[in-house]
């Protein structure tokens, strides 16, 4: 169940010029987060960023109560957001949204991610008990990759594509992956990312009739399902479809069910 929280900041660091990690204080969190879950952060004080910022739950540590943000600097919310240091205080809504189904039958996993996508899957990685974990990460250059010690650490195997070859393969980290599922059989896949990755993922997950679950990225306003900022459609059978909340009935979906603008 979602509350409201006063959290406060453990730590915080700059991964790159604008991504930056965020170590936030939470018991509550850290015990009751699923992965592919969020948090809805007030960012500012008055009419600072009136909004409310939707950031995906990275990683939890029980032990510790804590959990990790990371998010990437794109507005007055998050320019806010990034200046809040150890001891300051954050007004949080979580964990809020249906998270990625972690059961414990998938035991062959491929977790897929583009960009500030990534994140999310992080916390899949460490809360799967999957005998063997692939990663596949793209990023448009080598400057702009952020956590792979740890998806490293976590990971049976991890692949990297960039966009200009600066590090890994050049080229669509999807490549990577169908290469990979050619011979290889996974139980299911678990994405993020920007909506062409994804549109592509389902069309492969579809063409190996693989189970995957995709988390969107889309604009949010209350964080609930009380507005309708974050619409996506979804198939409602016999080729009918309809609006859902990304917010509310996901951010994650089963890949056949959403319905990918056409191009």
């Amino acid at each position: 169940m979602s509350k409201q929280l006063i959290d406060t900041v453990v730590s915080a660091e700059a991964l790159t010029e604008s991504i930056i990690r965020m170590t936030v204080a939470s018991e509550y969190m850290a015990l009751n987060a699923k992965p592919g879950q969020f948090v809805n952060i007030k960012c500012g004080q008055g009419n600072e960023a009136l909004l409310r910022r939707p950031i995906s739950i990275c990683l939890t540590d029980r032990e510790k109560g804590t959990y990790d943000i990371v998010f990437q600097k794109k507005g007055t919310g998050t320019e806010l957001l990034a200046q809040k240091k150890p001891g300051d205080l954050l007004d949080v809504l979580g964990p809020l949204g249906n998270g990625y189904d972690m059961d414990i039958k998938y035991r062959h996993i491929a977790v897929i991610g583009g960009g500030i996508g990534i994140f999310p899957l992080l916390f899949v990685l460490s809360e799967s008990k999957a005998q063997v974990k692939r990663s596949y990460l793209g990023f448009r250059t080598s400057d702009l990759i952020v956590l792979e010690k740890e998806f490293r650490q976590m990971s049976s195997s991890l692949s990297i594509a960039t966009d200009d070859g600066s590090s890994g393969i050049k080229g669509f980290v999807t490549d990577l992956l169908e290469n990979d599922i050619s011979h290889e059989k996974f139980d299911i896949i678990y994405a993020c990312g920007p909506e062409p990755m994804l549109r592509k993922i389902a069309e492969i997950s579809r063409k190996y009739d693989i189970q995957c679950q995709i988390s969107l990225e889309q604009r949010m306003g209350c964080g609930f399902g009380a507005c309708f900022t974050c619409a996506c459609k979804t198939g409602a059978g016999d080729g009918q479809w309809q609006y859902v909340h990304v917010c509310k009935d996901g951010p994650v979906f089963d890949s056949r069910n959403v319905v990918f603008e056409q191009k």
